[in-house]
This record gives structure tokens, C-alpha cells and sequence, in this order.
């Protein structure tokens, strides 16, 4: 199944609305914007495909959930979801149902391009003490 999915992003402080096109059946989310730019990413799941696009374009800030530093598949939302819907985690808190969110939901806090990044936060948040 392909569906498209309209994201906002910002370049140089302007934000405009670009799409992602994401195939289930290849795993794969082509990332297409207004000026004509249009690419291809493949990984093991959405996410992870998503993780490429915003390494692969630095410049561009992607406003929405799965570029947030906190955000982060555990192994069985990756699998059940194909990697569209993570936790948004929190230090020392356990997750919960209620942590789950879309990645292509719009956030601008807390961004990165980096996913090194967002693993790194969550090594910390598995080792923290949960409440």
C-alpha cells in the first residue's frame, strides 16, 4: 500500500509543506518538495527511512514528532507499525500507551537531523531509574 503524507518543513526560517511518499510493500518513503526535489530512502522500517531523509538533507528542519530528540520505536512498535508511530520518551519516566505518537505528527520542539542523536537520548532513558 502507498499513501502520502504531507509534512511541514522549514529552510532557512520558511516553512513550506513537502511530502512523503511511503510504499508498505518496499519499505520505502520517497521525499518530494515544492521546488521539484524528489528522492528515494529505504531502510528496515519508516523511521528508519525517515532518519535518512533528514541526515541526507541538513539544511532542511523537519517539523513534526520522529525528528524530536525523545522520540524512539521500541522493537515491537517498529514491527507492528512498520516504524510509524514511536514513544515519545521522558527521563526517568516509564512509557506508556499514552507515549505513543505518529512520527509525521508536526512538533517544532526539540529537533534533530541527527540520528545519532536520538539513539543516544535513548540509551540514557533506558538506563535512567523509572518511576
Amino acid at each position: 500500500m502507498i499513501s502520502k503524507v504531507e509534512i511541514t518543513i522549514s529552510i532557512d526560517g520558511i516553512k513550506e509543506v513537502a511530502n512523503l511518499i511511503c510504499d508498505n510493500k518496499e519499505t520505502t518513503i520517497t521525499f518530494t518538495m515544492k521546488n521539484g526535489f524528489n528522492k528515494k530512502y529505504s531502510d528496515s522500517d519508516f523511521y528508519r527511512c525517515f532518519a535518512r531523509i533528514r541526515e541526507d538533507n541538513p539544511n532542511i528542519q523537519f517539523l513534526c514528532k520522529g525528528s524530536k530528540i525523545n522520540v524512539h520505536p521500541s522493537s515491537m512498535s517498529s514491527q507492528m507499525s512498520l516504524g510509524l508511530k514511536a514513544y515519545e520518551l521522558t527521563l526517568g519516566k516509564a512509557s506508556s500507551l499514552t507515549d505513543v505518537v505518529y512520527i509525521f505528527d508536526y512538533d517544532e520542539s526539540n529537533l534533530t537531523n541527527d540520528p545519532n542523536e536520538q539513539r543516544s537520548f535513548y540509551r540514557c532513558w533506558i538506563e535512567s531509574e523509572k518511576i
